[in-house]
C-alpha cells in the first residue's frame, strides 16, 4: 500500500494535485452545484463506487478528495502489483484505524479491471459490511471488466476527458503557484503556446503538466518560447489505446460514418485511428467489412476497391498504403447503402442453427453410382439452362419443412433495385406456374 508522495521532489503533476473540491478542474457533469458526486462529497456520506474515465480524468484526485472530507484513512493499491494478499492486509488496516481511532478507511484500488475474479471477490464481504469504503479507478468499461456482484455494491461514475479550456486553466495554475507549482520561477507562457500544449495533453491533465514541467526545465530564461513548446509537443499521439473501449470507441465512429454516408466525418476518424498509431491492416480488414455489410450488392464495386486497398497497404506499408485506405473509405461513404445480404446472411444463419440437419431434397442430389440413380437421385431435377428465360420457374430449392423461406430483400438503391425487379419477375414466373 502506497504513502504519501514526498511533494518537495514529486513530479509537478503529483505536487499539483487538488487538495479542496473548489479546486478540482472538469467534471462538471458530477461536481457542479447539485450534482449528485458533489452531493455525496460535501455531505460527507461516501459511499462505494467505480471511477471510470480516461487517464488524467481526475480518478484518483476525487478518491482523495472523498477521503479528505470524510477524515477517512485512505489507502491505495494498485491492481497490477497487488492481489489478495494485499487486499487482506489492508482489511486488517482498517479494521485496526476503525477500533483504535473511529475512523472509516476508503480503499482505492487504480487499474481495478486487472484484478481476476477471485481478486475481485475477495474485497465483496468487506464493502457488503462496511470494512472499507471500496472506490475502483478504471480506464476501461467496468461492464466488461468488472464482475456483477462487485458492480451491484458500487455505483460507476463516468468521467470524461478534460477540454482543451479546462487544461489551461491546469496550466495556468502551475505556473502561478509558487509554493507547489512553478510560480517561483516567474515564467511567462503566451496564450499560443498554453494552448498548444493544452490541445497536446488531449484531455489529459497529468499529461498537460508534464508537457509544462518538460517546457520548465528547457527554459533558462523567464520565458517559454514557441520554439521550446514545439521541442515538448514533437512526436505526441493523440490517445489510442490499440484494444480498449477509446479503440473501439474510434472504429465503431468510423464505420458508422460510412454507413450513415458522411465521408468526411468517415475520413477524420480514419486519420484519429491512423495518427494515434493504429495498424493500417486493421482497418483496412474492417473496411473489407463494411463494403459487404452495409454496401452488399447495391454497389459490388465497394468490396473490390475495399480489397484492393487493403493489398495496396500490404504491398506498399504507411505512408503510401494509407491513402488507399482513405480512397476506399470515401468511396463506401459516397457509395448506395444495403444491408441486405447482412439481414439475409444472419436470418440463414439462425435457420441452419435452427432446424438442425434437415436432409437435401432427393431431386437435387447427386447420382454418381447405380445405386444413387435407382433411389431416385436427381430423378426429377430440373436442369435451369433448358427452361424458358432460363429459369426453372416453381421448383423449390428448400429442404422438406423451409419451403418458401426469403432471405434476401434487395433494397430499391444502386444496383439492388435491378436486382429487385429480376427476383419480383422471377416471383412472377414462380406465381403463374402455380407456386409461390
Amino acid at each position: 500500500m502506497s504513502s504519501a508522495p514526498d511533494r518537495s521532489t514529486a513530479p509537478l503533476a503529483e505536487r499539483m494535485r487538488p487538495q479542496a473540491l473548489e479546486d478540482f478542474v472538469g467534471q462538471e457533469h458530477l461536481l457542479g452545484p447539485d450534482k449528485p458526486l458533489r452531493r455525496a462529497i460535501e455531505a460527507d456520506r461516501p459511499h462505494s463506487m467505480i471511477l471510470w474515465g480516461p487517464p488524467g480524468s481526475g480518478k484518483t484526485t476525487l478518491a482523495r478528495l472523498l477521503a479528505n472530507r470524510s477524515n477517512a484513512q485512505f489507502l491505495r493499491l494498485s491492481a497490477v502489483l497487488a492481489g489478495v494478499k494485499e487486499i487482506r492486509a489492508a482489511v486488517a488496516e482498517a479494521t485496526q484505524v476503525r477500533a483504535r481511532e473511529g475512523r472509516g478507511t476508503i480503499l482505492f484500488i487504480d487499474e481495478v479491471h486487472r484484478f481476476n475474479k477471485a481478486q475481485q471477490d475477495a474485497l465483496l464481504p468487506h464493502v457488503e459490511d462496511g470494512t472499507f469504503v471500496f472506490v475502483g479507478a478504471t480506464t476501461e468499461n467496468p461492464s466488461f471488466e468488472l464482475n456483477n456482484a462487485l458492480l451491484s455494491r458500487a455505483r460507476v461514475y463516468v468521467l470524461r476527458p478534460l477540454g482543451t479550456e479546462d487544461l489551461e486553466r491546469v496550466i495556468e495554475r502551475a505556473l502561478a503557484d509558487p509554493e507547489r507549482g512553478l510560480g517561483a520561477r516567474h515564467l511567462t507562457l503566451e496564450p499560443a503556446q498554453r494552448r498548444q500544449l493544452a490541445e497536446a495533453a488531449d484531455g489529459d491533465a497529468r499529461r498537460a503538466l508534464n508537457l509544462l514541467e518538460l517546457a520548465a526545465d528547457l527554459t533558462e530564461e523567464n520565458s517559454i518560447t514557441p520554439e521550446v513548446v514545439g521541442e515538448v509537443i514533437t512526436g505526441h499521439l493523440r490517445r489510442f489505446d490499440k484494444g480498449g473501449d477509446i479503440f473501439y470507441d474510434q472504429i465503431s465512429a468510423l464505420h458508422k460514418s460510412v454507413r450513415g454516408s458522411a465521408p468526411d466525418a468517415a475520413l477524420y476518424w480514419l486519420a484519429r485511428m491512423i495518427d494515434g498509431g493504429c495498424d493500417p491492416l486493421y482497418i483496412a480488414r474492417r473496411v473489407v467489412r463494411m463494403a459487404s455489410e452495409d454496401i452488399g450488392n447495391a454497389d459490388p464495386r465497394a468490396l473490390a476497391l475495399a480489397l484492393d486497398a487493403w493489398d495496396a497497404q500490404e504491398r506498399l506499408g504507411s505512408p503510401e498504403g494509407e491513402l488507399a485506405i482513405a480512397q476506399a473509405v470515401v468511396y463506401l461513404a459516397c457509395a448506395a447503402k444495403s444491408n441486405a445480404v447482412y439481414s439475409a446472411w444472419g436470418a440463414a444463419l439462425e435457420d441452419a442453427r435452427r432446424s438442425g440437419s434437415l436432409e437435401v431434397p432427393v431431386h437435387l442430389r447427386n447420382a454418381p453410382t447405380r445405386l444413387m440413380r435407382e433411389l431416385g437421385y436427381g430423378r426429377r431435377y430440373r436442369y435451369a439452362h433448358d427452361e424458358p428465360e432460363g429459369y426453372a420457374a416453381g421448383e423449390d430449392y428448400f429442404p422438406e419443412g423451409l419451403a418458401g423461406r426469403r432471405y434476401y430483400r434487395p433494397v430499391d438503391r444502386g444496383l439492388e433495385l435491378r436486382i429487385r425487379e429480376k427476383l419480383a419477375h422471377l416471383a412472377g414466373l414462380d406465381r403463374a406456374a402455380g407456386k409461390g
